[in-house]
């Protein structure tokens, strides 16, 4: 449409904007600027959610029959351990998403707004259809916006359609039809205004925005089905089948041998509320939380809890390089002058380094600085202890620079006022202002862009000395060549001294005009702690791959800095467009051997993390825009960026990170690993009294002896031990080399062959001990609840032993340090102190049918954990000696 249909139809005015009384109105009518949430379950579903387990069905099932029994304090013992269970897994599901809602948050922008005809700020949510935007260099475009004027406008629209360069913008009518990616009268929601200014009418907000199109097509990804996951699943599947299999047999075996029904069936219910591992669930959601808090700390925020196991058995990072593994700030790093080459030190946009000027830059060098600063609509600022650019990058790098030397914007801007501006596009290929000099009264011009333009329209070159001499075209060309090899972009600054012909100031007159003062290259420099980050990677067996819209040869420059390279291995870089001739058969070992892939689609991205999971990779994805969605979405954990991420990336990733830096990956996937270490001790250390639990009441049942543990007493050991014991593991610090390791493979059972043995190994100890204690009291006069007491406080005890051993499956625990993990000691504290107050409180003793036991049965029951510990200790070194 024109300008004018679309002011019609949207019912605006593109001078004044709208009322503020009818943009109140459209608010209410259209809904605030924002993306639509993710639609979630409803309160009710995420509560019965919780209890969506074959081994919680199994509890419900016990807790129910037995208070159709009369069992009542049975039964309330169950259901209590059953509704903590769902309670601390709806707390976390809760915690997860306060968490998405605050990133979401992260997306808010203010806008300048006109309405009743004055500028205004006011909140980007806050925008309607027909509202008239007013843009500037460095703004986030709030909306979908019909350009109605603009001054030299271009936008960076790589989020949304993957263009590395900035899109230079128009007012004009385009055909029907037009693709998105080539609507130059439109800016998009999301997108940077990298130069120029402009207003624009509102014409789509919140879901209706192109980026709200592809939020709705790309939704929410699916939750992640990870080896773990998988992985307890079936074990609680095949669990449960196994427990209502016992439990019948031993009801049945029960019932043939005399015994009573009812006294049977309390039997079977102990069996089945001994096996289950009732702490496991809430177990291996607090360590996944407890990792969520750690990485947090590490500027790493996992969405969905189950990914923080992917990352201990990931074995390849595909990372994007702008912004994750370098500054995302454009620095120059040499210069040269007709005369001589300089180095530049310090990165980023911080005014900090020097140019290490040996004396022969003179005037030549001073003139090319001043171009680059005085002939540039950047602007960098410092604000809370950052510096941050408005602005073209490379234009930013030039600022920054020149203000090394001392040369200040505002006092350039004082002595060189600007009088006319040429602006750069595309086709002209060079920049060029004018300015007064005040020190001469007369006036000079300043010009950069492309060496081989600029070069093309200078009479002569500058020396150190000041002086106009004839231009050597071939060597400026060889130099920016062979600067330009090195993977840095150079750009050609030149003059019209003071002292020149003024020929007139436009595209006509000025060719021919101006004298060559220098180059400047630059490059967007890797982060310090990137290549570090690589090599810790490296050593953890992952390999780390950068994908990039760059050219190959920046890429190729980066890359080696950051080590991703070899000297000897140029084939490790390669293009979208060889990765198009490869054929398929090549394509998989091309993609396996490479390490930087440069010019790549969206598409190509995708693909190539569909061939490495193809060939039983395990794959991470950095990516930041709307494009790197579905490669975000494919990947085993998809890592999006909290700064420059948008919100389609954020939806689609698994883990945000808060700084944006590839180091964070690093730490994270450390964390990982940690996570799932703590995740299978707390399991190792768990079964063996599940297990033994369970064999305890089976052998009493054969053998047609008491129980020597009741279902009630079952549950007290396992609830207690597996909050107050098992859970700081939750806690245990990572062990050393945890990066020195190969990545888990994904198809590894989750426990050894070693560990089934020990876990064997320790139930057998807790059923023998349990069993020759309770004989023991019994034989020697002890009652029935005496003797339960002192079993019950076997049980404890053999697993408060067996826990400093968990502390590290291969290690013995005197070599990690009795006191790195300080929570534990607490836990063990507060279990003996739970412990004694089940043994002697009185009402405790009528809940549980328990009763004290003297000081001759704790010697007893310390020796039999004191045995079982040196048991463990003597099979952990022998198996660790002969592995």
């Amino acid at each position: 449409m024109s300008t004018h249909e679309v002011v019609l139809l949207l019912e605006t005015d593109p001078q004044r904007g709208l009322s503020g009384a009818e943009a109140a109105r459209r608010l209410e009518r259209y809904g605030p600027n924002v993306l639509p949430a993710a639609g979630g379950d409803g309160l009710l579903r995420r509560i019965l959610r919780q209890f969506h387990n074959p081994l919680i069905y199994v509890l419900i099932a016990a807790g129910l029959v037995t208070a159709v029994l009369g069992e009542y304090v049975d039964s309330a013992v169950i259901f209590a351990v059953v509704l903590i269970n769902a309670a601390i897994g709806y707390a976390q599901e809760s915690r997860a998403e306060a968490a998405l809602d605050s990133l979401r948050s992260m997306v808010r922008t203010e806008a300048r707004v006109i309405r009743d005809g004055e500028l205004r700020a006011i909140s980007s949510d806050d925008l309607v259809p027909g509202d008239l935007v007013v843009l500037e260099a460095g703004d986030k475009v709030p909306v979908d916006l019909r350009l109605v004027r603009l001054a030299e406008l271009r936008v960076d629209e790589s989020a949304l359609t993957g263009e590395s360069v900035p899109v230079d913008k128009l007012e004009a009518e385009l055909p029907v039809g037009t693709p998105v990616a080539d609507r130059r009268n439109m800016v998009w929601s999301g997108t940077l205004i990298a130069a120029g200014g402009g207003a624009g009418i509102a014409v789509a907000t919140g879901a209706e925005t192109e980026l709200g199109q592809i939020h709705r097509l790309v939704g929410t990804a699916e939750a992640l089905a990870t080896p773990l996951t998988r992985k307890l699943a079936r074990f609680s599947k095949v669990l449960t089948v196994i427990i209502l299999v016992l439990a019948a047999v031993t009801f049945a075996v029960g019932l043939l041998r005399g015994q009573d029904a009812v006294e049977t069936f309390t039997a079977a219910v102990a069996l089945a509320v001994g096996a289950i591992p009732e702490g496991l669930p809430a177990a291996v959601t607090i360590t996944l939380a407890i990792g969520v808090t750690r990485m947090a700390r590490r500027r790493a925020v996992i969405r969905r809890l189950p990914a923080i196991e992917t990352l201990g058995s990931t074995t390849v990072v595909c990372s994007d390089k702008t912004g994750t593994l370098t500054e995302n700030q454009m620095t120059v790093r040499a210069l040269w002058t007709p005369d001589a080459g300089f180095e530049v030190t310090g990165s980023g946009y911080r005014p900090d380094g020097e140019v290490r000027d040996d004396g022969r830059g003179g005037e030549a060098l001073r003139w090319s600085l001043l171009a680059g600063a005085g002939c540039n609509d950047a602007r960098v600022r410092e604000q809370d202890g950052e510096w941050l650019l408005a602005g073209d990058p490379t234009e930013g790098a030039m600022q920054v620079v020149a203000a090394k030397v001392g040369i200040d914007h505002g006092r350039l801007s004082a002595d060189y006022p600007r009088r006319d501006t040429i602006p750069f596009d595309s086709k002209r290929q060079y920049m060029a202002t004018l300015h007064d000099e005040r020190a001469t009264g007369r006036t000079v011009v300043l010009a950069k862009g492309g060496v081989e333009r600029i070069v093309s329209m200078c009479r002569g070159e500058m020396g150190a000395d000041g002086q106009i001499r004839p231009l050597r075209a071939e060597a400026a060309l060889r130099a920016a060549e062979e600067l330009a090899g090195q993977g840095l972009r150079v750009l050609a600054t030149a003059v019209r001294p003071p002292d020149g012909p003024d020929d007139g100031f436009d595209e006509v007159a000025l060719p021919g005009t101006l004298v060559l003062t220098g180059l400047q290259a630059m490059l967007d420099p890797p982060r310090r702690a990137a290549a570090p980050a690589v090599r810790a990677c490296h050593t953890a067996g992952i390999d780390v791959k950068m994908i990039t819209g760059d050219h190959a040869a920046t890429a190729g420059a980066i890359a080696g800095q950051l080590g991703l390279l070899d000297a000897d291995r140029p084939d490790r870089v390669v293009t979208g467009a060889d990765l198009e001739e490869l054929p398929a058969e090549g394509f998989a070992e091309a993609v396996d051997r490479a390490a930087v892939f440069a010019r790549v689609s969206p598409e190509q991205k995708l693909r190539l993390v569909e061939t490495l999971q193809q060939r039983g990779h395990v794959v991470a994805v950095t990516g930041d825009g709307v494009n790197d969605a579905p490669a975000l979405r494919q990947a085993n954990i998809g890592i999006a960026m909290a700064r420059s991420g948008t919100e389609v990336a954020k939806e689609a990733a698994d883990m945000v990170l808060t700084d944006d830096d590839f180091a964070t990956i690093e730490a994270a996937v450390e964390e990982g690993r940690g996570v799932f270490d703590n995740i299978t001790k707390f399991i190792v250390w768990t079964l063996p009294t599940n297990l033994g639990e369970g064999l305890v009441v089976l052998v009493a049942i054969v053998l047609g002896a008491t129980l020597p543990l009741l279902p009630t007493q079952i549950l007290w050991i396992n609830m207690t031990t597996a909050v107050l014991l098992g859970l700081m593991l939750a806690f245990e610090p990572k062990e050393r080399g945890i990066m020195r390791r190969p990545p888990r493979d994904p198809a590894r059972p989750l426990l050894t062959g070693a560990l089934v043995l020990r876990i064997l190994l320790v139930a057998a100890l807790l059923v023998a001990g349990a069993w020759w204690v309770f004989q023991w009291e019994r034989s020697n006069g002890a009652d029935v609840a005496q003797a339960r007491t002192a079993a019950m406080n076997v049980f404890v005890v053999v697993e408060t032993f067996y826990l400093f051993s968990c502390r590290s499956l291969t290690r013995s625990a005197w070599r990690i340090g009795f006191f790195t993990n300080r929570l534990l000691l607490l836990g063990v504290a507060a279990q003996a102190l739970c412990q004694l107050a089940i043994t002697y409180l009185p009402p405790m003793n009528a809940i549980f049918d328990t009763a004290p036991i003297g000081p001759d049965v704790w010697l007893r029951i310390l020796a039999v954990g004191a045995v079982s510990a040196v048991v463990v200790a003597v099979d952990k070194r022998l198996r660790h000696n002969l592995g």
